[in-house]
């Protein structure tokens, strides 16, 4: 298993046809602050944290490490993707060891419904598949989550497995390493 660190990272940022997709600048703390702070992106990930506490625990450049991409469009981030390996302590995985890259994203609510999460998600997964080629990107999300259910399969993920945890029932997917058909 090969880690995701500084060497595999890229040195330069990932254009799409509407994207930026970065390294997190001082700039972002305000927008990161609303992400976590909105009742809208935390539906399904255990809920808004209060902006007081944000303020506080928010570094001055938050999600500065590798994993995590800022997506930028028209200057300004509307959103993150991140690559992280899954922790082998939580269910969800397609090998016995776990820790599986694993594809998360969330987007202010301004940037949902104009297909930016699939274009971002998108240009990470063929990234890190030109990358790290043959390894597999696992995707974990509340079943009742639609949205993200239906992205998933238009990613290409395909079910593994459903378990409980956080109180609601979760599906896993997996995308093989390979590249994908349209």
């Amino acid at each position: 298993m090969t880690e995701l660190g500084s060497d595999t990272w890229p040195t330069a940022p990932i254009r799409t046809e509407r994207l930026v997709l970065r390294a997190s600048e001082a700039r972002d703390r305000a927008a990161f602050i609303e992400l976590f702070a909105s009742p809208e992106v935390g539906t399904y990930i255990g809920g808004a944290r209060p902006r007081a506490e944000l303020d506080r625990a928010v570094p001055e450049t938050p999600g500065r490490r590798p994993g995590c991409f800022i997506v930028e469009r028209d200057g300004a981030m509307i959103g993150m993707v991140t690559l992280d390996r899954r922790d082998p302590e939580r269910p969800g995985h397609v090998r016995p060891e776990g820790g599986e890259a694993e594809l998360g994203y969330l987007f202010l609510p301004h940037a949902w419904g104009h297909g930016y999460a699939a274009e971002a998600c998108s240009a990470v997964l063929a990234w890190f598949t030109a990358t790290l080629p043959g390894e597999p990107v696992v995707l974990t999300t509340q079943t009742a989550n639609t949205r993200a259910m239906r992205l998933a399969s238009a990613l290409g993920f395909t079910e593994v497995t459903r378990y409980e945890e956080w109180g609601a029932e979760q599906w896993c997917g997996v995308r093989s390493g390979g590249p994908q058909s349209d």
